[in-house]
This record gives C-alpha cells, sequence and structure tokens, in this order.
C-alpha cells in the first residue's frame, strides 16, 4: 500500500475503532489493488534467481522460463567483471558545426572483442535516441553517425554480454547530450527523473525463448524508496506489452520469454510510477518491431536451442580459450581397425601352401621300395635309359601279348605282385615323368582299392614279353615285385 493510501486511512479511520479499522483497511487495500491493476496486466517476478522456475505462465500466451543452459554457463565466466564504460566523444553539452558526428568510446574491466567464426562476443550497445541500439565490438575504431538532423541528441551507451544481456553495475553505462548546428527540446530526458533505455527483444531471432532486457537509470531500487515514502518512484514498475497482451515487471532483471509467433511480433515498454502511469520522460516508452523464424542457423540460436556445448562456444567470452574436441578423434581411430581386420584373409592364403606341402609326407613311404639290396644294380640302369624309345614301338608290343597268355607263371606272380604294388606305385608316379605311359599307368595309380587290382596285371602283361625292348618297362613291375618275393622267402 502507498504512502497516500495509509494517510487516507489515517484521517477517515480513528484509532477508536480499533479491529473494524484493520478490516476496513484490508477491505480498501484489495479494492485498490483489484482497481489499480488492469485485467490484462499481471505483475511477475524476473531476471536470475537462486532456483528459477523451468515455466512460469505470465500471460495466456507468454511464459517465463529459465535461461538457456549453456548461457547460464557462460553466465558464470563473466561474473568477475565490473566494466566502467565512458564517452570519449561527443562530449556533453557539444555542439558540432556539421551534420556528421563520430564518436568513441573507452571500457576497463571488460574485453570488448567478436570472435570471428563464432560471430559474437562482449560489445556494447550503442543507442543514438531511441534508435535501435548498434554493436560495437572494436573500440579502436570510430561509430560514425552520419546523416543527423539538425538539433539536440542524445548517445546512451552500455555493456553488454555477447548474447546481448547489459551489465547491470555501477559505471557499466554512459550518457551524453550534444547538440548538432543548434540546441533543442527534443531528444533531451531530464536528469533528475528515471529513465528507461530499451535493449531487447530487437531485429530477428531463430529460436526461443527471446531475452527481453532493458537498463534503467535514476530509479531507486524498491528496498531504498520504502526508507522514503514521499519518493514518488519507489514503487516504479515495467510494462511490457507483446502482441496487444501486457504483463507487469516489478524488477530490473533480464528475462526469457516464449510464446511468440513466426513472423512479425511488436514489444512495447514502458515505466510505470507508483501510481501505475506512464512517467513521462524522454525514451520511457518504446515500441519495437522484430522478426521471429523458428529454426535459425546463427550461433546464437543454436546456443539458445542447446545445439552446442559451453566449451564449444566458450571463446565468446574467453578470446584466449582454444576448444580442442576430445571425443572426435576416438570416434576416427575405430573405422581405422576395420581395415586391419580387412586385411587379416592374406594370412590365410599361406595356410593352403602348408596344405601344398603336406602331400610330400607320402615321400616317406618310398624307402618301403629302397629295402631291396640284391636289385640295386638293376634300378639305376632301368632308369638310365630313356623310356620313350622303349614305348615308341607300341606296334611291336601289341602282338606280344598273345604270346604271354599261356605262360603260367609270369602272370601268377605278377598279379600276387601287383596286389601289393598297387600300394607301393602310388609315390613312384611322380618319380616317372614318363610322358607316354600316361593310360596305364594312371589305372595302376589312381586305382589303390583290390577291384582295381585284376585288370592290371593283363596290362602288365602285355609288357613283359618283349625280349630285347620291353625289359625297361617289365624292370618298373619286378622292381617292385623283387622285394616282394624277398618278402615272401622270409615268410
Amino acid at each position: 500500500m502507498n504512502s497516500w493510501q495509509k494517510r487516507v486511512l489515517e484521517k477517515f479511520l480513528p484509532e477508536r475503532f480499533g479491529i473494524f479499522r484493520w478490516v476496513m483497511t484490508l477491505v480498501l487495500v484489495l479494492s485498490l489493488a483489484s482497481c489499480g491493476q488492469k485485467a490484462d496486466s499481471q505483475e511477475v517476478s524476473i531476471g536470475y534467481r537462486e532456483n528459477p522456475p523451468q515455466i512460469s505462465q505470465i500471460s495466456k500466451q507468454f511464459s517465463e522460463v529459465s535461461p538457456p543452459p549453456v548461457i547460464q554457463e557462460l553466465q558464470s565466466i563473466l561474473e568477475v567483471y565490473q566494466p566502467q564504460v565512458k564517452i570519449v566523444t561527443p562530449q556533453p553539452d557539444e555542439v558540432f558545426p556539421d551534420n556528421k558526428v563520430t564518436a568513441s568510446f573507452q571500457v576497463k574491466d571488460l574485453p570488448i572483442f567478436k570472435d570471428p567464426q563464432l560471430q559474437l562476443g562482449p560489445h556494447l550497445h550503442v543507442i543514438l535516441d531511441n534508435q535501435p541500439y548498434i554493436p560495437v565490438y572494436d573500440l579502436n575504431q570510430p561509430l560514425v553517425l552520419p546523416d543527423l538532423s539538425p538539433g539536440t541528441h542524445t548517445l546512451r551507451v552500455f555493456a553488454s554480454r555477447p548474447w546481448h544481456e547489459s551489465f547491470k553495475n555501477e559505471g557499466a553505462y554512459a550518457q551524453a547530450t550534444f547538440h548538432v548546428f543548434t540546441k533543442t527540446d527534443d531528444n533531451k530526458p531530464d536528469p533528475n527523473l528515471p529513465l528507461l533505455t530499451y535493449s531487447r527483444p530487437q531485429s530477428s531471432y531463430g529460436a526461443e525463448p527471446i531475452l527481453l532486457d532493458f537498463y534503467l537509470t535514476n530509479a531507486p531500487l524498491h528496498l531504498v524508496g520504502k526508507d522514503n515514502p514521499n519518493d514518488k518512484f519507489s514503487d516504479w514498475r515495467i510494462r511490457s506489452t507483446i502482441n496487444g497482451e501486457s504483463f507487469i515487471f516489478d524488477r530490473w532483471q533480464a528475462v526469457y520469454l516464449k510464446g511468440f509467433r513466426p513472423g512479425k511480433n511488436w514489444v512495447k515498454l514502458e515505466f510505470l510510477d507508483n501510481q501505475g502511469n506512464p512517467l513521462k520522460n524522454a525514451f520511457n516508452t518504446t515500441v519495437r518491431l522484430i522478426d521471429y523464424q523458428p529454426k535459425g542457423k546463427d550461433t546464437l540460436s543454436r546456443i539458445v536451442r542447446g545445439e552446442v556445448t559451453a566449451d564449444e562456444v566458450r571463446r565468446v567470452v574467453d578470446q584466449n580459450y582454444t576448444f580442442t574436441p576430445t571425443p572426435t578423434p576416438s570416434v576416427e581411430k575405430t573405422p581405422q581397425i576395420q581395415p586391419k581386420v580387412e586385411k587379416q584373409p592374406i594370412p590365410e592364403t599361406e595356410i593352403p601352401k602348408e596344405s601344398k606341402t603336406q602331400p610330400e609326407q607320402p615321400k616317406l613311404e618310398v624307402p618301403t621300395a629302397v629295402p631291396s639290396p640284391s636289385l640295386s644294380p638293376t634300378p639305376p640302369e632301368i632308369i638310365e635309359p630313356p623310356t620313350p624309345e622303349t614305348i615308341t614301338p607300341t606296334p611291336e608290343s601289341t602282338p606280344l601279348p598273345e604270346k604271354v597268355v599261356p605262360q603260367p607263371t609270369k602272370p601268377r606272380v605278377g598279379g600276387f605282385f601287383n596286389r601289393r604294388a598297387g600300394k607301393i606305385t602310388t609315390p613312384e608316379a611322380p618319380v616317372s615323368p614318363s610322358p607316354s605311359l600316361p593310360p596305364t599307368l594312371p589305372e595302376i595309380i589312381e586305382s589303390p582299392a583290390p577291384e582295381r587290382i585284376t585288370p592290371t596285371p593283363e596290362a602288365k602283361s602285355e609288357v613283359t614279353p618283349t625280349p630285347e625292348s620291353t625289359p625297361l618297362p617289365k624292370t618298373t613291375a619286378p622292381d617292385l615285385e623283387k622285394p616282394e618275393l624277398t618278402k615272401d622267402a622270409q615268410l
């Protein structure tokens, strides 16, 4: 309840009424509160809190939400700074003989820069009269203000965080009023009255929530204003109207809002006195038009949506910070192992090479034919003569088998011999490179089974009767037969 309301109650309600006085006081306070505030307005508590709510409905369309997590984390890094802003030019009350003015600034205890990749960084909001602010990221380059209208102008400057939230410490704001050609009463705020400086929202946005922020000067704190009941600004309020829907702020802090419609949105800020009326002073009522297009690709939109981490964008608050993406190299190492696994089938080709060497083991069976000592002189004589000469006279050998048939002794020995020889001749097949005997020899080699042994003696009997030329092929068979005779003798 305001001080003038207390005075009215004290005059019309004497102390002797006791309890009745307090009841009437309560009824009057409730009625004044309901009448003093419009139906479409609502008081809210804004800004960073110890435990900010996830969402707080402040009107039918809009709700207050906590700042994005990435901004909260980056906010703690900038808490160590207390920027001190100064306007070097123009000087207060300076008159310029030209409508082109160059402004320069000085900032202490805050680095001013813009990250070239992320396009964000600590900067200044420079506001000429009540126009949208101009961001300044480089203090070495003066700001040129061209085509100024003749008369009085006011320049307001304050330090801002990379996400366009103003620093609100003492000294973070500077103001200078100057003149072009001559002085006028326009754009000249009263230094004895509270002044509202509109900051955000402004321009375009690609994600929600959207920051609503402003700067106050000459506005007493609510705690301090209570000590002075005669101060008509001790209970000030800020009324915000977005797309025709109004709500009231009672604290000087930034707030993040959701509920903007895609496309054009208009925002209006007003400074209200203790009675809830707009305070008439230059710039205390400001309207801005913004464009909200969801799914924006700029850095700020990605930060608000949480698509990047605080480490990835930390360069916007610390220009000396270098981000090293640790998870990415670990992911790259895994595909490098896969091609190595594909190369492993190469050693598998070496395994069949060993299998090819394994058939060489039957060479160990050769010594079975070697133990015949008595026939040692005969095998060299048989191997030395060329086998093709003996085989070429095939026409002569063809009539001989008819004479061999009546001989009973040789076929018996050969038949008995061939049963054992079927097993022994298998290793000797690779030793004899006779190209002309492939039809006869493969039959003996390929048939280890006893069934195929029966036809074999006929083929060999045909070769035995040759008296002069055939002894060479016979030696192949008798070489195998003689060791068997020795075995029979042993038996």
